[in-house]
């Protein structure tokens, strides 16, 4: 049952969004896949008009989608260092994509329920290069092409037949996903180069396991009751715990603080600005949580995971193969928007989790 494999992003629900209207002209060149990058390699050139080039990525999602899309962001940043690299993602993202490398600068976009953004605030000239990291539908490539860019980079379509690219395959995992894409145009993109640098802020509770039970849907949530089973046998083991929650979680994770017996001083509700997010992940024992953000954090700082699948597979949103991750799944597939905690997921028992912290390797026991 425990597989330590890889993690999520763009979800490609495309068709069902809103879209963006299409500006029947001109139409943009779209670049055919298996083109060479070489174009991208010169070193700072300008345009004839005396601009910097300049190539935008639309990636409008979450922490973990952001996360999973690092590899590809850097495959770019290494192909076209002569361009400024300007990725559309929502505002509170900004911190993370600095520490990536990859990014000159971000446009804040961002849409409901893992949508398309209407619309780009996008001045001046059109980019010279394009690229759809969000999905594979019409909206998102619709949206680009409003902006008539010299050149796109995206997955095919039967309703945008002007984009000649590689197909897309649903069950592919999520960083494999946007690596492919971008050497089916002739750009070398390596899914494992995803680590992040190491926080300069301290940790808040160096060694801690971390607990996180929130996630972007309630199918994707493991009950409290389980978590804080998990908590007092990590204490009972002489570990402290400590949990963790996003800015609208605060009643889940006193909750959960709560049944588990913590001390205020373990508990970080209300959102830990990304710094100290960063600083606690990367010095924990261990990071235990559902398919979310902080899986995908723990992964970008090799620090040891458990993370709980269901109702989508870990071959497409899991930790990749090694032996610092284990993901456990029970299965099939269900409704990750689904509106209870997925059956899948509540065939994962506190003991399948317990089992799983002990197989992590140079877990310190005090």
């Amino acid at each position: 049952m425990t597989h330590p494999m890889s993690p999520v992003a763009g979800a490609d629900t495309e068709g069902t969004r809103q879209s963006a209207a299409m500006t029947p002209d001109p139409a943009p060149h779209v670049t055919a896949p298996h083109a060479t990058a070489s174009h991208a390699t010169a070193s700072h050139a300008t345009a004839p008009d005396g601009t910097t080039p300049r190539l935008l990525v639309l990636r409008a999602l979450g922490l973990g989608d952001l996360l999973a899309g690092v590899p590809a962001l850097r495959a770019l940043r290494r192909a076209y260092p002569g361009h400024e690299l300007v990725l559309a993602a929502p505002a509170e993202l900004e911190p993370v994509v600095a520490v990536t490398g990859a990014v000159d600068r971000l446009l804040p976009a961002a849409a409901p329920g893992r949508a398309v953004p209407r619309s780009l605030d996008w001045t001046g000239p059109p980019p010279d290069v394009a690229v759809d990291l969000h999905g594979n539908g019409p909206p998102s490539h619709r949206l680009l092409m409003d902006l008539r860019p010299l050149k796109l980079l995206a997955f095919a379509h039967p309703d945008t037949p002007e984009v000649d690219g590689p197909p897309w395959y649903a069950e592919e995992h999520e960083r494999d996903r946007w690596c492919r894409l971008l050497r089916a145009y002739g750009i070398d993109a390596d899914p494992g180069d995803l680590l992040l640098p190491r926080p300069r802020t301290a940790s808040p509770a160096p060694g801690a396991a971390v607990l996180h039970p929130g996630a972007g849907s309630p199918a994707r949530c493991w009950p409290v009751e389980r978590y804080a089973d998990v908590a007092a046998a990590l204490r009972a083991r002489g570990l402290r715990v400590v949990v963790t929650g996003g800015a609208d979680e605060g009643d889940l994770v006193a909750r959960l603080a709560k049944q588990a017996g913590l001390p205020d001083t373990d508990v970080f509700g209300g959102g830990l600005p990304f710094g100290r997010l960063a600083a606690l992940v990367a010095d924990a024992q261990v990071v235990i949580s559902g398919d979310t953000g902080i899986a995908h954090l723990a992964v970008a700082h090799a620090t040891r995971s458990v993370t709980l699948f269901g109702p989508v597979a870990p071959s497409r949103w899991g930790p990749p193969p090694g032996p610092r991750h284990r993901a456990l799944w029970y299965g099939p597939e269900g409704d990750p928007h689904g509106r209870r905690p997925d059956p899948a997921l509540l065939r994962i028992t506190p003991d399948d989790v317990l089992r799983a912290v002990d197989e992590l390797p140079g877990i310190r026991h005090p």
